[in-house]
């Protein structure tokens, strides 16, 4: 009405210690007026539950690395989302897919195979949305994110760690566990397309707006594919020229199949979690991928323990994988590009293990951490 907008231009000329004034001219307005005051006061800012806090996060700029490599070079920094990783977008996209399908009633049963991430992003939002949880991993994982997954209230079933030909890999026994119950739902992260849809609706977005459009590159590790492939998709339909680099650790497929074309393992094996696959996941196929750059452990180790010393986040190894990939396409395009990654989670995950001076020698890795970097090791 004509009295909102002349009591609202009024008190904007008023000076910064004037509440008390501001607070006699509300007073005086109609009781409509007062309404739409208090509605917008509430709603600005105001996310909507545990799930309306997952995306939008940072995009940093790195600042050792961009000086070294003559290249702006920026993390999305992940591990700021509400469970603490980057999948807790997929774990959002693919409940929101099971709910808009009809596969799970309130009360109902979440469960999925996992290698801790997407679990954990799913338990919280099971918490939040009223679900129950039953995460199937690999008893190769973390302590520490088979413990997070106890805390928020999932059943944690660890099985031996067999590739996904195998009938006992633990996505089929996810799979056939929800088969056996009423009102339970199988998400399937790696081949279920509303992985990817996130990231085409969320992250692509994101990044495409926080660099005003000027991104070059973005690469990514990648296990079910959804981050690459949806980011992908999204920037290259704002600009095909955009480069898109599949980032794989030793020991994966991925790489001599976006190099060659061929589903062959690149010698070795990694320490590095959730990322590598033996085949071409639903999410990923058709992805738009120009090439991909394999990063071996010693590079992923020591660039895990540069960010912590040289720019201060604590991050796992993916995260240093992912970074040691940018620095790598900051060398293929030349000086002046701008090349996007992402941080996927904490290092408190890998405290037990990355951080560990006995474990990381154990599994011939101590060297390759710079003795100026080792005090960070206990």
């Amino acid at each position: 009405c004509t009295d909102f907008r002349t009591i609202s231009a009024k008190i904007k000329m008023l000076p910064s210690r004037s509440a008390g004034v501001a607070s006699l001219l509300w007073s005086a307005a109609c009781s409509g007026c007062r309404a739409i005051s208090r509605s917008s006061t509430a709603l600005s800012g105001v996310r909507d539950g545990l799930q309306g806090t997952v995306g939008n996060t940072p995009l940093i700029k790195l600042g050792s690395l961009s000086e070294q490599t003559g290249c702006t070079i920026a993390v999305k920094a992940e591990q700021l989302n509400p469970g603490g990783s980057v999948k807790d977008r997929a774990a959002l996209y693919l409940l929101k897919d099971a709910e808009k399908r009809g596969l799970i009633k309130p009360g109902g049963m979440v469960v999925e195979g996992t290698a801790g991430n997407t679990g954990i992003g799913l338990a919280h939002m099971c918490k939040a949305l009223g679900y129950k949880c039953v995460i199937y991993m690999p008893n190769t994982q973390s302590q520490e994110k088979v413990d997070a997954l106890t805390v928020l209230g999932a059943e944690v079933r660890q099985v031996p760690a067999v590739p996904f030909d195998n009938p006992d890999n633990y996505n089929h026994q996810a799979r056939r566990y929800a088969e056996t119950l009423d009102n339970a739902v199988w998400t399937n992260q790696f081949d279920n397309t509303a992985n990817k849809q996130a990231h085409v609706e969320t992250t692509g977005p994101e990044i495409w707006n926080q660099t005003d459009g000027k991104v070059d590159a973005v690469t990514f590790g990648t296990g079910t594919g959804g981050t690459l492939a949806g980011v992908g998709t999204f920037l290259k339909s704002k600009n095909p020229n955009i480069k898109v680099v599949l980032a794989d650790p030793q020991g994966s497929v991925l790489y001599n199949y976006f190099t060659n074309g061929a589903l062959q393992r690149s010698e070795g094996s990694s320490i590095t979690e959730g990322i590598g696959q033996g085949r071409v996941t639903e999410n990923l196929k058709g992805s738009p991928v120009d090439y991909a750059v394999l990063v071996k452990d010693i590079e992923a180790v020591e660039m895990t323990f540069k960010l912590l010393h040289d720019e201060g986040f604590f991050v796992g190894a993916s995260s240093g994988l992912n970074v040691a990939a940018a620095v790598q396409v900051a060398k293929d395009l030349g000086p002046g590009h701008f090349i996007v990654t992402c941080l996927c989670d904490s290092g408190q995950r890998y405290y037990a293990r990355l951080y560990n001076r006995k474990w990381m020698e154990g599994k011939g890795l101590l060297s390759a951490i710079p003795e100026h970097y080792r005090s960070s090791l206990h």
